[in-house]
């Protein structure tokens, strides 16, 4: 019998508050995930503890906190990825940027630029469920939805990840409960399905 497939929720929000839409996505997805009989383990990036780096320095040789060693394990360990964040002024928050640039230090991610398009993360598959203030058309038709295309072809084209899916949910800042009721199974329905 085939091992089940091992999936890692990372919830993107830089607060780590549990009433944030983030969270319940988050924990919905892996509700799903869970009842599927997958393998799941979850990392709230708002909680870790981590410096920005600020050096080339910092990125080939600084000290890695213990929260960035566990995160690393838990990705390198990781079959699929699940990344659930919000867009803040068209992309990312700049802590998940930080957690990035941490996480995929040289030496974790690849031992050199040169060895692109290899490296720990390669074959991993990711989903990406991101929430915004703004209607998703004027994400992608008025902003061509840059901040995203940045991270799935700056980081994971480069590192080897894929395929890399998108859910994107906008106007998140209206709090229809019928609104977010859909939203969140359909969350626990991509859990379930493990994509």
């Amino acid at each position: 019998m085939a091992s089940p497939k091992r999936i890692l929720v990372i919830n993107g929000h830089p607060d780590p508050a549990s009433e944030h839409l983030c969270a319940a996505l988050a924990q919905a997805y892996v509700r799903g995930a869970t009842a599927a009989g997958f393998e799941v383990a979850t990392l709230d990036v708002g909680a870790l503890d981590f410096p920005l780096i600020r050096s080339l320095k910092d990125y080939k040789s600084g000290a890695v906190t213990e929260d960035i060693a566990r995160a690393q394990d838990a990705v390198k360990h990781a079959q699929h990825l699940v990344f659930v964040f919000p867009i803040w002024f068209g992309s990312p928050p700049a802590l998940l940027k930080g957690f990035f640039e941490q996480l995929l230090r040289q030496g974790f991610s690849w031992s050199s630029p040169q060895s692109a398009l290899s490296s720990v993360l390669t074959g991993k598959s990711a989903r990406l469920i991101v929430t915004m203030g703004m209607p998703t058309s004027v994400f992608r038709f008025l902003l061509g939805g840059h901040g995203l295309a940045g991270l799935e072809k700056g980081l994971f084209l480069v590192a080897g990840v894929g395929p890399v899916r998108r859910t994107l949910l906008g106007g998140a800042h209206d709090h229809a409960p019928d609104r977010q009721a859909k939203w969140l199974a359909l969350a626990e329905d991509l859990g379930r399905r493990g994509t």
